[in-house]
């Protein structure tokens, strides 16, 4: 990750953030505190590399306030949740919603940090494959509209003569689109154009 990954604490009992902020940079983290939900999302820290360590109850947004709205926005940051026995229940829910993990309060050092460096590489596998699938489609928008057609064909298993038969093309012509098609999308087999066709359609 060419950024250092960030722990992003919200909560809005200072105490408990405190406590948290000084125990993670002990451990080496990079942390930064925020005391509300609001307050997170008016910082605009939530594309940058890292988790989120959140509170399930807070005052105005609450936890799961903060998940949907960044779910809403297309934000991907993994989220553990910080929430008492009661809130079992509620974090399930948010696990279910895409959350990493949720930890118990009293939280547990060792346990918090384990989450969090599963977060980090959770996030960064996230930010490659995503950085692979928007060069992939990328350079699928640089074919034409015919060739985006013999490339749905190919990739289905269809021969050349099939599919210029599909497309009332001769098959030359096929051979001719499917050897751009291959340039284009940087492919070096067809194996490689199913992969890439199935990143970025389905």
């Amino acid at each position: 990750m060419s950024e250092q990954a960030t722990v992003f604490i919200v909560d809005d009992d200072e105490g408990m953030r405190e406590a948290l902020d000084w125990s993670l940079r002990k451990e080496g983290l990079r942390v930064e505190s925020f005391p509300s939900a609001e307050a997170f999302l008016g910082a605009g820290r939530a594309a940058r590399p890292g988790c989120l360590v959140l509170d399930v109850r807070m005052q105005g947004m609450s936890g799961l306030d903060l998940q949907e709205a960044l779910t809403a926005q297309g934000c991907e940051i993994p989220i553990i949740f910080i929430t008492g026995h009661a809130d079992i229940p509620t974090s399930v829910k948010a696990i279910k919603a895409g959350a990493v993990d949720f930890v118990e309060k009293p939280v547990i050092r060792a346990v918090l940090i384990e989450r969090i460096y599963e977060a980090f590489s959770k996030d960064e596998i996230g930010r490659r494959q995503r950085a692979v699938r928007a060069a992939t489609l990328a350079r699928y928008q640089t074919l034409t509209a015919r060739e985006r057609q013999v490339l749905e064909l190919v990739t289905k298993g269809l021969s050349n003569k099939e599919t210029a038969r599909a497309l009332a093309i001769s098959p030359r012509t096929v051979e001719n689109h499917r050897a751009r098609i291959m340039t284009a999308m940087q492919a070096d087999s067809l194996v490689d154009l199913c992969q890439m066709t199935s990143l970025i359609l389905n």
